[in-house]
Order: C-alpha cells, then sequence, then structure tokens
C-alpha cells in the first residue's frame, strides 16, 4: 500500500465517521506531524489515480510510420483527454471550495473564544 493510499483511506474513514473533510486533513496534521497541504495533495493523487485520471500514464503504440488516419486519431484522443482533465479540474477546485468555507466557517466560530483567551493572557502579563 503506498503512502498516497494510507492517506486517502484515512481521510475517507473519518470522512464517513462524520468530520469535514478540512477537519479531517487538520487531524491527521496535528497527529502524524506532516503539513496539511501535503497530505492534501497525497489524497487528491490517489483520488485522480483511482479515477483513471493522472498519475497512470497512457500506454503508447509502438508504429513503424505515422499515417495521417494515426495522426489524426492521436490528436482526438488528446482532446478527449483534455476534455476529462478540465472536468476533474473542476471538481478538484469545488472541493478546495468547499473545504475553505469549511474553515473560515470553523475559524469564525472559534475566533471570539481564542480573542477572549489571549485578551485574558495579556491582561495576567499587567
Amino acid at each position: 500500500m503506498t503512502k498516497a493510499q494510507e492517506i486517502y483511506e484515512e481521510i475517507e474513514k473519518r470522512i464517513a465517521a462524520g468530520a469535514d473533510k478540512a477537519d479531517a486533513f487538520k487531524q491527521l496534521a496535528e497527529e502524524t506531524g506532516r503539513p496539511y497541504d501535503s497530505l492534501r495533495g497525497s489524497y487528491y493523487t490517489h483520488k485522480r489515480k483511482l479515477e483513471g485520471g493522472e498519475g497512470i500514464k497512457p500506454s503508447r503504440t509502438r508504429r513503424r510510420e505515422t499515417t495521417p488516419d494515426d495522426a489524426l486519431a492521436d490528436a482526438r484522443a488528446a482532446l478527449e483527454r483534455a476534455i476529462s482533465s478540465i472536468d476533474r479540474e473542476i471538481e478538484a477546485a469545488e472541493e478546495r471550495a468547499t473545504e475553505s468555507a469549511a474553515e473560515v466557517k470553523a475559524l469564525k466560530a472559534s475566533a471570539a473564544e481564542r480573542k477572549q483567551a489571549i485578551t485574558e493572557r495579556l491582561e495576567a502579563l499587567k
């Protein structure tokens, strides 16, 4: 099992248990001492691999000569991959936006309490 697969499965397990994705990444980052963004990168790399996207190199056909039909088929396949790539980019951006919104919500929810704790410590220093 790869490290990316382990991270993916752990995050998915936490999400299934009711955690927000952003919180799952934060918790795992704190527990493992690994950077938050590193965990996210590993998670999405493995997710793309599962979906048949990046990370899996397309096989190349060996040809003795390239015919116009071969060149056209190669160009068509490249353009079809580009369309799929755009869809994956949109999905990943939507997931990042959802995670960011959850992070903002969590920060706002805890802001008053954190400010109060710091204010109390400042008062104690006087």
